[in-house]
């Protein structure tokens, strides 16, 4: 099994940007925690991030055919990018939606995810362990 794991704007900047939301860890050690986690579900992962919403759109069109699934964290983009839902719904790969903070919580304009209206499922407010879950899920419903 090959899941894509996409990152939208800013999350490079994790563990320096708003630390009391989103925590300390770095984006480096999120990645190494993903790796480490699919390696040991027996997972194949690669791990993709951008600030351009036009990147993600490419990379989304680039898996069809490539990945089984498709974990999606697509940041400010989640409020905003019918391009980027348009792409998820045209490869058709089952995809699950994370957010580290609790958007409904937060915003009212962060409770509105164009990406999530294409996506299987979401997960939200688990901190960086909801990208293993979102693993975690896919493994488990695309036996």
């Amino acid at each position: 099994m090959k899941i894509l794991v996409i990152n939208g704007p800013n999350l490079h900047l994790l563990g320096i940007r708003e630390p009391d939301i989103y925590g300390r860890e770095t984006y480096k050690d999120v990645c190494l925690k993903i790796k480490t986690h699919a390696e040991n579900a027996g997972v194949e992962v690669e791990i993709f991030q951008s600030n351009h919403e036009g990147a993600i759109v490419d990379k989304i069109g680039e898996s069809y055919g490539v990945f089984d699934g498709i974990v999606i964290n697509p940041a400010a983009y989640t409020h905003t990018s019918i391009a980027i839902l348009d792409a998820l719904k045209a490869v058709s790969i089952p995809a699950v939606e994370v957010h580290i903070s609790d958007v409904n919580e937060r915003e009212e304009f962060r409770r509105v995810s164009y990406a999530g209206m294409a996506c299987v499922h979401s997960i939200v407010g688990h901190g960086t362990d909801g990208y293993l879950e979102a693993i975690d899920y896919l493994k488990e419903t695309l036996k």
